[in-house]
């Protein structure tokens, strides 16, 4: 099989991933899970055959230069994948995540009836979090979507690489890929404004300055969505606070307290029968959140997000998961692999 076979083999198979490693065949992740293909022992060389064909010969050298590459690639038949090149012990090696040619809506996602209300906030910082492979595009991209269909605004996209493509319906989409649309995430939102932009989609948020620029952004009357690698919402406010010099963190304190608008972390666990359930941390800034924020009482905010959940439209990971076990959805052992605060979970367990 050549690359393309092999993504569509993956695609078949509904795997998120496709991983080519040297010293070992082709394994597809199914339900978070690795599986191996039956396929031949692949080396670097037979590696860099399979995907070189189909890369520019600026970004053939981009990774020789810098042993690394972020990219997205399109097939007729495979469908559409973002592409990680990198070297392990001197050879090359890959991975290939799916990225669903059509662009899900919430309804399709049964995601909770709170984000259709957080996508009419006007301004603000909207942030989804969580580990590599848990969701947070495709729960970005819905949310996004959920504006197209519903409201005539200026969207605007900056990602590295472009992974959802959306077609301007009553919105007007503007796509911005760092590298070949923009030189960096700080290039483009440094410009942003210039633009005329009502939501900005920041693809993620990896340094002070990207982060700083969304914040100021946000402050300024528009609606910024952007991603961390974090693990719940509480810890997402430490990053942002942390990521900043002590003499900045207090100025980074009143900005987050007054423009973030809600922080949303998640997990996929997979379900009992096949497939996969998201499990949702909601934070929504209000004014007992926003005065925690302010005075650096953050250690204050998970049980302030345990109050009256049903009013506030908070969720707490531990309450989400014990609810999918209740319905019979994923299995105790899976919950607790994937619990962020284990502790809590084991008590209302027991």
């Amino acid at each position: 099989m050549n690359l393309e076979q092999l993504l569509a083999y993956s695609n078949h198979n509904k795997a998120s991933d496709l991983h080519l490693v040297h010293n070992n065949p082709p394994q597809i992740r199914i339900d978070g899970s690795l599986v191996p293909i039956e396929y031949k022992i692949l080396s670097g060389t037979d590696i860099e055959n399979l995907i070189f064909p189909y890369l520019s010969k600026e970004q053939i050298s981009e990774f020789n230069l810098n042993h690394e590459l972020d990219t997205a690639l399109a097939f007729p038949k495979a469908g559409r994948f973002r592409a990680n090149l990198y070297r392990t012990m001197g050879e090359t090696a890959s991975a290939f995540r799916t990225i669903p040619t059509t662009v899900p809506t919430l309804d399709e996602l049964k995601s909770p009836e709170i984000f259709k209300q957080l996508i009419k906030i006007e301004k603000g910082l909207i942030l989804v979090t969580g580990a590599t492979g848990s969701g947070k595009s495709t729960t970005i991209s819905a949310m996004i979507n959920e504006i197209n269909i519903s409201h005539h605004k200026h969207i605007m996209t900056i990602e590295d690489p472009l992974e959802f493509v959306h077609k301007s319906k009553k919105s007007l989409i503007s796509h911005r890929n760092v590298g070949s649309d923009t030189k960096s995430f700080t290039s483009a939102l440094k410009y942003a404004l210039r633009q005329d932009p009502d939501v900005i989609l920041i693809g993620e948020m990896r340094d002070r300055e990207t982060i700083g620029a969304g914040l100021t952004i946000a402050e300024t009357g528009h609606l910024v969505f952007g991603t961390l690698h974090t693990n719940s919402a509480p810890q997402s406010i430490n990053r942002i606070i942390d990521i900043f010099e002590s003499e900045k963190q207090n100025q980074i304190r009143m900005q987050l307290s007054t423009t973030l608008v809600a922080v949303i972390s998640q997990v996929l666990i997979p379900k009992i029968g096949g497939g996969r359930k998201a499990i949702f941390e909601i934070l929504i800034n209000n004014s007992a959140i926003a005065n925690l924020i302010r005075d650096a009482k953050n250690h204050q905010v998970y049980s302030q997000m345990q109050i009256n959940q049903t009013e506030t439209g908070m969720k707490t990971q531990t309450a989400e998961l014990m609810k999918a076990i209740k319905n019979g959805e994923i299995r105790v052992e899976d919950a607790l692999k994937y619990s962020n605060n284990r502790e809590e979970f084991k008590r209302l367990l027991n």
